[in-house]
This record gives C-alpha cells, structure tokens and sequence, in this order.
C-alpha cells in the first residue's frame, strides 16, 4: 500500500495545470494467442507502437502540432480476470512547440481523434508483430500468427480518449490501484476447496 501512495504522489507532483485526457489503446481479442504465448516480446511491442502512435498523431501539424508527454500503464486482466492485455494512458491536454518555445493548448474537452489513433495504432502494431514474426522471434514465427495478423487487419481497433471528469487525480489513483498488486487482491478470495478457488 505505501509503493502505491509513493507513486501516485509521485505521478500527481508531475502533473500540469492543464486539461488531462484518459487515452486507452486495446487489442482485439484474436491476438491474445499471441501475446499469451510470447508476453515479452509481444507487450514491449505494444508499448512500443501506443508510444509512436500518440507522439506522431500530435506532432501532425493537422491534429495538434505539438511535441506531448504521457504515462502508460499496462493491465493484462478484465476484473473479471479475463486475459485482456491493454494500455491506460493519462496524456496532458496539449504539448510543447517543435521549437519548444510555447505550449500549443488542445481544444477543451478533444485530444486527438480517436479514429485516426486507432488507425495508426492498428498499422503499427501489426507491422511490429509482423516484423517480429519475419524474424522468428519466440512463437511469432509460426503460421498462425500471420494468418491472426490478417485477420485482424480488417477489424476496426478501439482506442478510448475522454477527459476524466474528476481530473487527472481520478486517473491516476485508478491507475494506482494496478501498479503495485497482482491481479486479484486477497480480499476478493472467498475461499479454497479441492483444488477450486473461489473469489468475489
């Protein structure tokens, strides 16, 4: 419980007085396969293209134009423990100049659209995979992790962005309570009987 204060403390003293937007990029569920069977690699590319997404959709000087900063948070389970590896962002409303000399504001209540991040983001992660699986890295290598690339090509990606309405602090104690536990907190579980857990 300390860690978790000591970090939300942490994130809240980096915080700008500015607007704050909950971005969270989610996979669809045909490439759990994948990342299941080589988490490594597969969620460092994951973090890799949720990271390129947000800086080149904002420096497009026909979205924002600005150089940004964010936290990303990684969660691997629904609360339902559901494997459903995705990414919680909390990204300031806004970001520096190319010359970073001013601070170029987002419109209130917009960040990016999220049709465009949800594009880019699908482009770039499957060119990652893809690439990883050309090289034969892990379980990448095998043909069904080509044929799941495919196929999920053609499906619409979902990427999340609104401003918290509590402000970036709601965000961040949500984010906290993931950081610093495993994935179902002992006050959930119920009981132990042959073999079977039981939790709430």
């Amino acid at each position: 419980g300390l860690e978790k204060v000591r970090w939300i403390e942490a994130r809240r003293a980096d915080l700008l007085p500015v607007e704050y937007h909950h971005v969270v990029f989610t996979i669809p569920e045909e490439l759990h396969p994948i990342f299941r069977a080589d988490a490594k690699c597969a969620i460092g590319l994951l973090f890799s293209a949720v990271a390129e997404t947000l800086l080149e959709v904002a420096e497009n000087p026909k979205r924002l134009g600005a150089r940004i900063g964010f936290t990303a948070v990684l969660h691997t389970w629904t609360q339902t423990l559901l494997y459903h590896p995705h990414i919680h962002c909390i990204v300031p409303g806004g970001g520096l100049a190319p010359k970073g000399d001013r601070w170029i504001p987002a419109k209130p209540g917009f960040f990016l659209p999220v049709k465009v991040l949800s594009q880019v983001f699908r482009g770039k992660l499957l060119s990652k995979l893809e690439a990883a699986s050309a090289k034969g890295r892990g379980s990448l290598r095998c043909e069904d992790a080509l044929d799941l690339l495919q196929k999920t090509a053609r499906k619409k990606w979902v990427v999340f962005s609104k401003p918290p309405v509590a402000g970036p602090e709601q965000v961040l104690d949500y984010l906290g309570r993931y950081t610093h536990r495993i994935a179902i907190s002992n006050e959930r579980l119920v009981g132990l009987r042959d073999g079977r857990v039981t939790f709430r």
